[in-house]
């Protein structure tokens, strides 16, 4: 009987055997490029190029630089996917949907335990806290100009709108769940969200704004 030679091998998935070795092999590189490059700078391409697979291997994988990202850090939660729930709704009600999405969130014991670590190395100056900053910033600034371009305002204008936006919920989640402040860490997530929405929403909105 003659031989039968195996077809071409597809490009971006390994066969069973090595996937464990690929992963293994993408999360280290992954590492050391964060490390060296820091979040900004690394790229999927990199990685892979690193890692001796595929680039469509990582997406297969991780899907994205974010999530990547997440399991290299060993992130429970995604405060990226968090953020990205909230803005599915009409620019009106933005700044209601991004505040109760956030708060309800951290209400979760799983979410609250990493993200109040999270906000702790964040403020920090350590290379851990440089390269969580960089992750915070790209993926959910990112989201939120992205969301407010979209409704046609200028990028650079999305970009200080949004980062006020996540300035306003950095500081309440800092004063309730990490300070722990009262009446603040006790207010019921219903009543804060009414408290906080309307100014979050004028982030959004630009209120203020010499335009």
């Amino acid at each position: 009987m003659a031989d039968v030679k195996p077809g071409p091998r597809r490009r971006g998935r390994p066969r069973k055997e090595n996937g464990s070795e690929a992963r293994t092999a993408i999360t280290d590189a992954a590492s050391a490029e964060f490390a060296e490059k820091g979040y900004d700078k690394a790229s999927i391409r990199g990685i892979a190029r690193r890692a001796q697979v595929d680039s469509a291997l990582v997406h297969h994988y991780f899907e994205s630089k974010a999530g990547l990202f997440a399991e290299v850090v060993k992130l429970p939660v995604r405060p990226d996917r968090i953020i990205r729930s909230a803005l599915d709704v009409s620019v009106d009600r933005l700044g209601e949907s991004i505040v109760n999405t956030v708060l309800s969130a951290w209400e979760q014991t799983s979410v609250k335990s990493i993200g109040v670590t999270v906000l702790r190395s964040a403020v920090s100056d350590s290379a851990a806290g440089r390269l969580i900053r960089q992750f915070l910033l790209r993926e959910l600034k990112g989201a939120v100009a992205g969301r407010i371009a979209d409704g046609g305002v200028d990028r650079a204008e999305a970009d200080l709108r949004a980062t006020l936006v996540l300035t306003q919920m950095a500081g309440a989640l800092m004063f309730r769940h990490v300070l722990e402040l009262e009446p603040l860490a006790s207010m019921p997530v219903d009543d804060l969200t009414a408290r906080l929405a309307p100014a979050v929403q004028g982030h959004l909105d630009g209120v203020g704004d010499s335009m």
